[in-house]
């Protein structure tokens, strides 16, 4: 494609000039992006080839009370309804007392794959044996951790094949993602093993697979409160306790059921600066943990009490990456109260189980269209360029009618439009 050589030394307006000069976009195109464009400077330092911001709505989850404390949920999200179901399942749990979240060690993983090894039994001794040695390596390429109280904690030597083997080394990585942290450590240990052990190493990078860093939130519901519409509260709880465990027996059951946790916890995460895509791949990466793939949370009925439980992996920080450079992160750090990155550990995992609730709750109820749908709704009207003022109307009247199509939604607001002229 011509034009775009070098495209990353030019300025922002240069890249725009070009995109108009190919007749790719538009000059209405071109002002759009540059209407989105809030800061430029920013994008700059975050992205290559920048272009412009693609914004996202941010809205607040309420109800949520964990381990005595409540709290304010900012959820970056675009799907409709999340956000409401979010701060109804978080209400459903606060009547009774709320959510209790632990969060047991916070370790990142990391890895130095290491090929073509004689005698992988041998290795794996010599490695383990001179494991001081080479945790004091790691806590040499990194020393600011080890001043803040964190640092290489131990190595474990896995065998993925008769001549493959992963150094795995654990990382206190104190309030930070710890990625780039991680990999620095890493790649000191590979050094050592291609000088002083000779080996050919294949790569050094962390893991996104955080199994020692687990977060589990848990909360008791008695199920009298659950009682809707002529349903007994019994009833619902044991059909929700059911739903639970069809997620643990099918995978096509449970890829819905983790979906919509996801819905939550990936509102929360984004919000907060980090990083959705490595939380995404370790809670699904963990869902499988078995060798089968389930559904993340459980539900249980326990005498009169409906007992929901998840644990997931929640590698998060609260320090380094966009949120030290976001200013919109900042807000949402002051909105969530959070001391440090265990207790946003612990306010994730209890958004993911409320949000869960308030799916499941919906599912063996009414069914999950009804409150989603008037929000999806409103998104289709405004789709075809209804004011602010309109969409209510024309929303009402295709609940009336029963539809909810484009073509019907343009009928009925250009007769709205007539009738007004």
């Amino acid at each position: 494609m011509e034009g775009f050589k070098e495209y990353y030394k030019k300025s922002w307006s240069e890249r725009l000039e070009i995109l108009k000069k190919q007749e790719i976009l538009s000059q209405e195109d071109i002002d759009r992006l540059k209407s989105q464009a809030i800061d430029v400077s920013l994008g700059e330092t975050q992205i290559e080839n920048f272009i412009t911001q693609y914004l996202l709505p941010e809205g607040l989850a309420l109800n949520y009370v964990i381990n005595g404390k409540e709290y304010l949920i900012p959820m970056v999200t675009e799907e409709p309804s999340v956000i409401a179901a979010s701060s109804h399942g978080a209400g459903i749990v606060k009547k009774s007392g709320g959510f209790k979240a632990s969060v047991k060690q916070r370790l990142m993983l990391g890895q130095v794959i290491v090929e073509k090894i004689e005698d992988v039994d041998k290795f794996e001794d010599d490695i383990l044996k001179n494991e001081d040695e080479l945790l004091e390596i790691a806590n040499q390429a990194h020393p600011s951790i080890v001043r803040r109280g964190g640092g290489a904690r131990w190595i474990r030597v896995r065998k993925l094949d008769k001549s493959i083997v992963s150094i795995d080394l654990a990382v206190d990585v104190q309030e930070a993602m710890g990625a780039n942290m991680l990999n620095t450590m890493l790649e000191a240990i590979a050094a050592t093993i291609r000088e002083k052990y000779e080996q050919d190493v294949v790569m050094s990078i962390l893991s996104n697979y955080a199994t020692e860093c687990l977060a589990t939130a848990i909360c008791d519901i008695p199920v009298a409160s659950l009682t809707k519409n002529g349903m007994s509260g019994e009833k619902i709880a044991e059909k929700i306790a059911q739903a639970s465990y069809i997620a643990q027996i099918d995978p096509y059951r449970a890829t819905t059921h983790n979906k919509g946790i996801m819905n939550g916890i990936d509102g929360v995460v984004i919000a907060s600066g980090n990083d959705w895509r490595a939380i995404e791949a370790g809670a699904h990466a963990y869902a499988a943990k078995d060798g089968n793939y389930r559904g993340l949370s459980t539900w249980k009925v326990i005498g009169d009490t409906l007992h929901g439980e998840i644990t997931l992996p929640l590698p998060l920080g609260s320090v380094g990456g966009s949120i030290g450079i976001v200013p919109l992160v900042k807000v949402n750090h002051k909105l969530l109260e959070i001391e440090n990155a265990i207790e946003l550990e612990k306010v994730v995992a209890s958004v993911g189980l409320g949000q869960n609730l308030a799916a499941l709750y919906a599912l063996v109820t009414e069914g999950i269209q009804k409150g989603h749908m008037r929000l999806q709704l409103k998104s289709l009207v405004s789709s075809i360029g209804a004011t602010e003022e309109e969409i209510p109307l024309v929303v009402s009247e295709l609940e009336k009618l029963n539809k909810r199509d484009m073509s019907t939604a343009k009928e009925i607001l250009d007769n709205l439009r007539n009738e007004g002229k």
